[in-house]
């Protein structure tokens, strides 16, 4: 459907709005202040900015924020201390940092600059309707769940993602919550769910973990394109990229994934196979899932 021009004047202010706060990031930044920039109301700059990017004006400049800070532990990671680098991505102090990197980084900084050496990660595996799953997570939550036909190369995968990582069977106190983490992917699976609600800790970079965000508001049985995310994100240009997140998610199904195609409607790449894919999108788009 070709769109108005208003709602393409519409998008274009907001993208620019976008650019205005990746370059502003490190300053604090109002909504009335957001406001006056593109000349709209506070309230009417809120619900357009979400609509169009995905995610208020606030959690977009957090986004950028936690970029920069990562950006800057990585770049000179000789000279540059953690409290430069969060005082260079404009928090005024470590609590305000850690309570806010707490769920995009899914680690300490300090850790996500070791690679997450010394992190234990506890794993463990079943049978489902998709094949063998397994389940890796931390004192913070799930951080891999993956599909495959064995638990061999589940392992080596889980190894894979999470190299500095100490992996270890999970023990039996935590069998418990496991059972309830696989009770709730099977109902999804059988059709009795619309969205997985598991605790998730969720690695990755800041552009990855605002497609992985955005995904998740993708409803169940609808489809979106490579480059309808990259603009629903706000980064039009961005569509490798976009794809690059998905084929890097470590979460499946509640980082639904899956419910992105090409843009001429193929299924595409899918990280634990073309089958499971479309098993995934016909049981969504199938009736049988409960409103």
């Amino acid at each position: 459907m070709k769109r108005e021009p208003c709602q393409n004047r519409s998008e274009d202010l907001m993208h620019s709005l976008c650019r205005y706060i990746e370059s502003h990031c490190d300053q604090p930044l109002t909504l009335e202040m957001l406001a006056q920039q593109s000349g709209l109301s506070a309230s009417y700059l809120q619900r357009r900015f979400s609509r169009t990017i995905g995610m208020s004006p606030k959690k977009y400049q957090q986004a950028c924020r936690t970029r920069m800070f990562k950006s800057q532990l990585k770049s000179d990671a000789a000279n540059t201390t953690i409290t430069d680098a969060m005082h260079e991505a404009g928090y005024a102090s470590s609590s305000r940092l850690y309570e806010k990197l707490d769920t995009s980084m899914g680690m300490t900084p300090g850790r996500y600059r070791s690679g997450g050496a010394g992190e234990l990660i506890s794993y463990a595996s079943a049978q489902t309707d998709l094949g063998r799953v397994m389940i890796g997570a931390t004192d913070r939550g799930i951080c891999f769940l993956q599909f495959d036909d064995g638990d061999d190369g589940l392992l080596a995968q889980l190894k894979l993602e999470y190299p500095k990582a100490d992996c270890q069977p999970m023990q039996s106190q935590m069998q418990g919550l496991f059972d309830q983490w696989m009770t709730e992917l099977n109902q999804f699976l059988a059709g009795r769910s619309k969205q997985l609600q598991l605790p998730m800790d969720i690695r990755g970079t800041a552009f990855q973990c605002m497609v992985w965000d955005y995904l998740t508001r993708i409803p169940a049985g609808s489809l979106q394109s490579y480059t309808e995310v990259a603009n629903g994100i706000g980064k039009p240009a961005a569509v490798r990229a976009v794809a690059s997140a998905c084929a890097n998610n470590k979460i499946a199904i509640a980082i639904p994934c899956h419910r992105v195609i090409r843009g001429d409607g193929s299924l595409a790449g899918y990280k634990w196979g073309l089958g499971r894919k479309r098993t995934l999108i016909d049981l969504e788009r199938s009736g049988a899932v409960e409103s």
